[in-house]
């Protein structure tokens, strides 16, 4: 991508993040106490599972070093924006998923450089190797992310009305944002894009789907209630694409990484409306 396309991208993540710090509040943190077995199973899906789920699937299945190594980037992101309003759209724990989405986004910043940099070992010849420096990783993820959250609550904090009167626009904006950056991908992939979306579109939805289960069945077996257990699930199944996407393209510098990714983040947006309808329907049965 040239400069002008990685300012954009890298734009689009702080929006992103700064919208998402315009809906939080320090008690939103105040709840991993609260809350500490459903966000002990949420934080262990995400931080350890997704991961895993993710390097086996890329290892069984027979796709290109590329894709495999985008997707091992997506399943070492944490969960974004979007799965906070998935969430509440499927009436899950809209404070669940918000803490779940602000606490492994603090802790990936740290564990993202070494997920990466065992997939590019692992799925890439010695000579083809890309190093992603841990401390320099950290502290773009820092500027682009912790940063613009920061801000977002200074601003909800000292100015709530306007705070939640922008949260809505903020997150309509970021996700225009994101589908310019996925076509652009694709204008740019034109003609590898059938042969992409067929090696990334399964594994990437397999990804989706059972991380998502995982996640749901797991949070039930260790009793979460059942709207804990809703955001769990989406939290563990939407992966930050526009992250995973910037990753590749601006710390990689590598568009071919960002294939999987920008496939999934298509596909999450089908796979959440299922997990809407379904959270719909259950609070429907119950309430008759």
């Amino acid at each position: 991508m040239d400069t002008i396309s990685t300012i954009v991208l890298a734009s689009s993540l702080v929006i992103i993040m700064l919208g998402m710090g315009l809906s939080l509040v320090i008690n939103d943190f105040k709840r991993i106490f609260i809350y500490p077995k459903a966000i002990l199973v949420g934080l262990t899906n995400q931080l350890i599972i997704v991961p895993l789920i993710g390097f086996v699937l890329a290892t069984l299945f027979p796709v290109q070093p590329e894709i495999a190594i985008g997707i091992m980037i997506l399943a070492a992101c944490p969960g974004g924006a979007t799965s906070n309003l998935i969430s509440h759209l499927a009436n899950g724990d809209i404070a669940l998923s918000v803490s779940l989405t602000a606490l492994s986004s603090l802790i990936t910043i740290i564990t993202i450089p070494f997920i990466v940099n065992f997939a590019l070992l692992y799925f890439l010849e010695e000579a083809q190797t890309i190093k992603l420096d841990p401390v320099k990783t950290i502290t773009q993820i820092l500027v682009i992310t912790v940063i613009p959250v920061s801000i977002g609550m200074l601003i909800r904090k000292y100015n709530g009305d306007f705070a939640l009167k922008m949260v809505k626009p903020v997150r309509i904006a970021s996700a225009i944002v994101l589908a310019l950056v996925i076509i652009g991908i694709a204008i740019k992939e034109k003609d590898n894009l059938v042969f992409y979306f067929k090696e990334a579109g399964i594994i990437a939805l397999l990804l989706n789907i059972i991380t998502m289960a995982i996640g749901y069945y797991s949070a039930k077996l260790f009793r979460v209630h059942h709207k804990g257990a809703i955001s769990i699930g989406i939290e563990s199944g939407i992966q930050n694409g526009t992250l995973a996407v910037s990753i590749a393209v601006v710390l990689l510098k590598n568009t071919s990484f960002a294939v999987a990714p920008a496939v999934y983040s298509l596909l999450m947006f089908f796979t959440g409306g299922i997990a809407v309808y379904l959270g719909m329907k259950s609070k429907t049965l119950k309430a008759n």
